[in-house]
């Protein structure tokens, strides 16, 4: 099987260069305008109206979840409801502690320091940000041997806002030093449609009927998804010649771009297909699978298992990945008898 990169993926949830161009004008710019994630929106609320009321900065605040369900959105959002500027960063970029030094002495009182994939920070620079975060103070050495010299700074009161998809992944002495801590779970079909609406009012769409929900239903619970499919159907409703956009348009686009009816799409079935017809339904390891389709682990992992997991197409067990008889349905396989393999070829008559 060839390789499909995250980049060719109009379901993939990593951002691509197009995504960063119009994400501005697409992300909701205050509370009030964001749709879903309630019970986080509402604990976020009291935490900056309480910050505010103190007029301090908001605590260090950990947002984890899988890609493209709005955390830079929020962090962006509490830098604006907190009426203060944020520098952006990632743990990849930032290599070496001295990185950090140079970003963390810049910031004013007040600033937002907002750090994606934190997860993946060198040792050596987290180790550096734990006094950042606890005293506001850092400390970085010049020479070496008997020349060296230790030189604090004091810093800038700031807030800290991290974000990543492996939360597990964080050592324990960093989680520790964060004071609030929230989950950004997927999004319904209703909130997405919203979601579609919004955008395509931004973007000057015209949209007829349910054509909304069906790339709702059709974006796998992530906006950064279903943005992205929006922006697919206006360019072939474009091409077509349709000046509205109904539900009969967008199914033929998104038919054409790979996404079916819930979302999956070539990289999807193909995964789900491996375990039926490869490994007889599982379990199956990750590695395994990885070989098979000649895709990292990490992308199987991060791009393709959590909305798989969500709706019930993939069972994960101590041996390993086993479909289930939902994904036996969706791929037209008859699901085999207890006990028996599949009979792979055969499909399921009410398909």
């Amino acid at each position: 099987m060839t390789k499909q990169p995250e980049a060719e993926r109009p379901i993939g949830p990593g951002e691509l260069e197009e995504d960063r161009a119009l994400l501005a004008s697409l992300r909701p710019p205050v509370l009030s305008e964001y749709v879903g994630q309630q019970r986080l929106i509402d604990s976020l609320k009291i935490s900056l109206a309480a910050a505010r009321q103190r007029k301090e900065p908001l605590e260090h605040i950990l947002f984890h979840g899988p890609p493209g369900l709005g955390k830079t959105t929020l962090a962006h959002i509490i830098a604006t409801e907190m009426k203060s500027n944020i520098v952006s960063t990632s743990g990849p970029a930032l290599e070496r502690a001295g990185d950090l030094v140079g970003i963390l002495t810049n910031l004013k009182k007040g600033d937002v320091l907002f750090i994606d994939e934190i997860h993946r920070l060198p040792r050596v620079v987290e180790e550096s940000l734990y006094p950042a975060m606890e005293d506001f103070r850092i400390t970085f050495t010049i020479d070496r041997g008997p020349y060296a010299k230790v030189i604090p700074l004091d810093l800038n009161t700031f807030t800290l806002v991290g974000a990543t998809t492996r939360a597990g992944h964080l050592t324990q002495s960093l989680r520790e030093r964060f004071g609030i801590f929230h989950h950004v779970d997927f999004y319904s079909a209703e909130e997405l449609e919203k979601i579609v609406r919004r955008s395509a009012r931004i973007l000057r769409v015209e949209l007829d009927g349910s054509a909304a929900l069906e790339m709702a239903s059709r974006s796998r619970g992530t906006p950064r998804i279903a943005n992205r499919l929006l922006r697919r159907v206006r360019d072939y409703a474009q091409v077509k010649g349709q000046k509205v956009i109904t539900r009969e348009v967008a199914d033929e686009a998104l038919g054409l771009q790979g996404v079916d009816k819930v979302g999956l799409d070539e990289l999807d079935r193909k995964f789900l297909a491996t375990i039926i017809e490869n490994y007889s339904g599982g379990p199956v390891g990750i590695e395994a699978l990885s070989a098979t389709l000649n895709e990292e682990s990490d992308t199987l992992q991060d791009m393709v298992e959590p909305f798989l997991l969500k709706e019930g197409f993939v069972i994960r067990t101590p041996s390993g990945r086993k479909a289930s008889p939902k994904a036996f349905q969706h791929l037209g396989y008859a699901p085999p008898p207890a006990g028996q393999e599949p009979l792979f070829g055969q499909t399921d008559s009410s398909q």
